[in-house]
């Protein structure tokens, strides 16, 4: 396997993470088991916003697992990711997750493609 094909499936790997993340959030949203509206108390939110708030995260994935609007999917989550991460900050809960979460989706998206290597290169020739 040549470097280019690790590289790809290495950057399929690690964006996979924050979608898999992101969908296991957004269905907890949506099937609102026990504890759910205690955890939107303890954030300062309604659980009225939790249908809402699902529904951003599935369309922010959808986004960037489709080829073309990649870019756009992932400038989407790391804008949720980081009001998500301004949230925690707020009340004081650990927040260094949702950071985490953007950077591997951007990670995964530069591994993968040669456009955003090329306009962001690690070192210059």
């Amino acid at each position: 396997m040549d470097s280019a094909t690790k590289r790809k499936w290495a950057g399929r790997a690690l964006g996979a993470i924050p979608v898999l993340m992101m969908w296991m959030s957004a269905g907890m949203k949506f099937a609102q088991p026990p504890g759910l509206a205690e955890g939107f108390a303890h954030l300062g939110l309604p659980l009225s916003h939790a249908l809402g708030l699902g529904l951003l995260e599935v369309t922010c994935t959808v986004v960037y697992l489709i080829p073309r609007t990649r870019v756009l999917g992932a400038i989407l989550m790391t804008g949720f990711l980081g009001g998500a991460t301004a949230t925690h900050m707020r009340i004081g809960d650990p927040f260094f997750l949702q950071p985490l979460l953007g950077a591997m989706a951007w990670g995964g998206l530069y591994l993968r493609d040669e456009r955003l290597r090329e306009l962001l290169p690690l070192v210059k020739n």
